[in-house]
C-alpha cells in the first residue's frame, strides 16, 4: 500500500530494508510471510539487506509468521445488521484462508472497563492482533485502549489513522455519490435521501456522498429524512414524512436496502409506482435485493475484499508499519427500481 511509514526511528523497519534492497516493502513482507512466492534472486537480496541492517521482526510479527497461536481477535458491537454481520464473516474467512483462527468478542457495553476486560481475555489466550468492526464512534473511542497494547486495525468508514490506530474499510461516500449520480444520469433532478441512524459512520458518509453528487450537478437537496433504524419498518415510517406538506421528489436514495424496501411499500400504499412515479436506489445489495418488487438498484459493498484488506493491514501493522487508509470502492448494481424521467 502507499503511504507506509516507520513508527520507530531507531529500529530498522521493513521500509529501511526495502530501500536498501531496492524493492517494495510488499516484497519484504512476502519474504517474511511467504518466501516461496519470491524469486530466489530477489529473496537473497532482501535477506542480505536484513542482515546488513540488523533487521529483526518484533515479537507480534514473529508470532504471526510462526503461528505460535495463530489466533486473531475480532471485536464487534454485536449488531445483527447486514453490514457488520457480513464484515465479520469476511474477516473470519480471510483469516482462515491465511491459516489463522479468529476469536469473536461482542461488546455491546462499550464502557472502558468492558473493553479492558475484552483485551485481557484476548491477551490471556495469546492473541496476535485485533480487528475491531466499529460502525459507531463510541466503539472507536473505546478501541483506542486496545491500540497501545496490541496490533490493531479498525474497520470503519469515518476515521483516519491516528497514533497506533490503523484503518481499513469501504468508501461509503463514493458509494453514495455513485447511487446519486446514477439517478442524475437517468434525468432525475429532485433526489431526496432517507438517511440511516446518524450515530453510524456509514449513514453519515452516505449523506455526505449524496450531497456531494448533487452539488457537482448544481442541484439542490430537496429533502433528507432520518430513519430511526436500518429496518424495513424504519424505512416505511420515515417514508410517511414524504407525504406531508412538500412536493414529492422524483427519485429517492435510501441509505440501505431494507429502508428502501419499507419505502417502496409506503409508496405503493399511496398508489405510487416504482420506478414509474419515483425511482429508488438502495445500498448494500442484500441477498434478496434482486427479488424485491421491483428488483432493487443498489450499491454493492465488497465485504470480502475489505475483509482481506483488513487482515493484510493487520499483518503489516504487526511489522511496525502504518498506512494511509485505502478504502475499497463499492459498485453500483443496476436493476429495475430506477427509470428515466423527462
Amino acid at each position: 500500500m502507499s503511504g507506509a511509514k516507520r513508527r520507530g526511528a531507531r529500529r530498522p523497519s521493513m521500509i529501511d530494508v526495502a530501500k536498501h534492497a531496492g524493492v517494495s516493502h510488499q516484497s519484504v513482507s512476502r519474504v517474511l510471510n511467504a518466501p516461496e512466492t519470491v524469486h530466489p534472486d530477489t529473496r537473497g537480496r532482501i535477506e542480505r539487506s536484513m542482515a546488513t541492517l540488523g533487521y529483526r521482526r518484533n515479537s507480534q510479527a514473529r508470532a504471526l509468521k510462526t503461528q505460535s497461536t495463530g489466533l486473531i481477535g475480532v471485536v464487534s458491537q454485536g449488531d445483527t445488521d447486514f453490514g457488520p454481520t457480513r464484515m465479520t464473516w469476511a474477516i473470519e474467512n480471510a483469516a482462515r484462508q491465511r491459516g489463522y483462527a479468529t476469536a469473536l468478542s461482542v461488546v455491546r457495553d462499550q464502557r472502558a472497563e468492558t473493553v479492558e476486560s475484552t483485551l485481557d481475555f484476548f491477551l490471556s489466550h495469546g492473541i496476535e492482533g485485533i480487528v475491531v468492526i466499529t460502525p459507531v464512534p463510541a466503539l472507536a473511542e473505546a478501541a483506542k485502549q486496545l491500540s497501545a497494547r496490541v496490533p490493531l486495525v479498525l474497520v470503519t468508514s469515518g476515521l483516519w489513522p491516528a497514533g497506533n490506530m490503523n484503518v481499513a474499510g469501504i468508501d461509503q461516500e463514493l458509494g453514495a455519490r455513485r447511487a446519486t449520480q446514477h439517478l442524475i444520469d437517468r434525468g432525475h433532478r429532485a433526489i431526496a435521501h432517507i438517511a440511516g441512524p446518524m450515530d453510524w459512520f456509514d449513514a453519515r458518509g452516505r449523506v455526505v456522498g449524496w450531497r456531494q453528487a448533487l452539488a457537482v450537478a448544481d442541484l439542490s437537496a430537496p429533502r433528507m429524512i432520518r430513519a430511526s433504524g436500518w429496518t424495513a419498518e424504519a424505512g416505511y415510517d420515515a417514508a410517511q414524512q414524504l407525504f406531508t406538506g412538500q412536493p414529492l421528489p422524483d427519485a429517492i436514495f435510501a441509505s440501505n436496502d431494507f429502508i428502501a424496501l419499507g419505502l417502496i411499500r409506503a409508496l405503493s400504499e399511496r398508489g405510487l409506482s416504482v420506478p414509474g412515479d419515483i425511482s429508488v436506489v438502495g445500498f448494500d445489495d442484500v441477498d434478496a435485493a434482486g427479488y424485491f418488487s421491483p428488483p432493487l438498484t443498489t450499491v454493492r459493498q465488497p465485504f470480502e475484499e475489505a475483509g482481506r484488506a483488513a487482515l493484510e493491514l493487520l499483518l503489516d501493522v504487526s511489522d511496525g508499519l502504518t498506512h494511509v487508509p485505502n478504502f475499497i470502492s463499492p459498485e453500483l448494481v443496476e436493476r429495475g427500481s430506477t427509470d428515466f424521467h423527462d
